[in-house]
């Protein structure tokens, strides 16, 4: 079973059902406190199961598809828990479930079995194999969790607006733009993968032709996409933004400069390409660069 996609997909998504009833009935039990503070509390909840099961299951990347899925769960809980919607609402529910289903069936392509995990975690482990269980919990559990909570805000307390206007729909189209690039930025590997068989073999074409990192871009714009949306209807919430600024120092500060590292020590010529491209925006670097 271990060593199958299909019952591993499967005995994973049993996993997210168990956390989505974890983290709804600690949000229930919690009805007198203040709303942010349930909805952490209830996200730390089930991220700590998911954890869990990804000791159990002795794999780590267990965890990843939360990133796509606790967003979708919770604004449409939320929506529900209010009672009410509004065109702004919808909007931000059709980017984010374009986002997340997009991002969480590229997860479930690329999963190969139980027995395989994401190859920073593999890292981790020979490199601290006594303090793993803490570099993953708090680390590759729980830091993520905790950022998508912060990216989250936005989206929170646009929900109980209702306001839509020419602002909301800028938003929207950077949301569904960026979910778009990263679409298009997936396939174009996926593509690559297909057709060539040396594994250090790295793309050079399409999106990845000037960024290296464009899947990366979607996810950043992504964020700051939903925090316009949230701006349209209350500007007075202006330092939201903690959350699109979080996640992009993340990205510019942990995940680009790892998988640049990992890239130049396994791909022959990757270094040019670094030295040829930006990190992120697909704009031709100049020789001066």
């Amino acid at each position: 079973m271990r060593t199958k996609k299909i019952p591993g997909v499967l005995l994973i998504a049993l996993v997210y059902v168990i956390a989505v009833v974890i983290g709804a009935l600690v949000f229930n039990a919690l009805w007198r406190e203040h709303l942010l503070l349930r909805l952490i509390l209830a996200d730390v909840c089930a991220t700590t199961f998911v954890y869990l099961s990804g000791v159990s299951l002795k794999n780590t990347s267990v965890y990843d598809p939360y990133w796509s899925v606790a967003p979708m769960v919770i604004l449409f809980g939320l929506v529900l828990y209010h009672g009410q919607s509004s065109a702004g609402v919808v909007l931000l529910l059709l980017a984010v479930f374009y986002w997340g289903i997009r991002l969480t069936a590229n997860w479930a392509y690329t999963f190969k079995n139980l027995d395989t995990q994401d190859w920073r975690y593999d890292m981790f482990k020979k490199r601290f194999p006594r303090l793993f269980q803490l570099i993953s919990y708090l680390g590759i559990n729980l830091f993520p969790t905790v950022i998508v909570y912060l990216a989250l805000l936005p989206a929170v307390y646009f929900i109980e607006a209702n306001t839509v206007n020419a602002l909301t729909i800028i938003g929207f189209a950077i949301s569904v733009g960026s979910a778009t690039v990263q679409l298009v930025a997936d396939l174009q590997m996926h593509r690559l993968r297909n057709v060539e068989s040396n594994r250090t073999a790295f793309i050079r074409t399409g999106l990845w032709k000037y960024s290296r990192h464009p899947n990366y871009l979607g996810e950043i714009l992504m964020w700051w996409g939903v925090y316009v949306m949230m701006l349209s209807s209350l500007p007075n919430l202006w330092y939201l933004c903690i959350g699109a600024v979080a996640n992009t120092l993340m990205f510019l500060f942990i995940s680009i400069p790892m998988a640049d590292k990992r890239n130049r020590s396994i791909r022959e010529g990757f270094e040019q390409y670094r030295k040829e491209t930006r990190n992120l925006l697909p704009l031709r670097k100049s020789a001066r660069e």
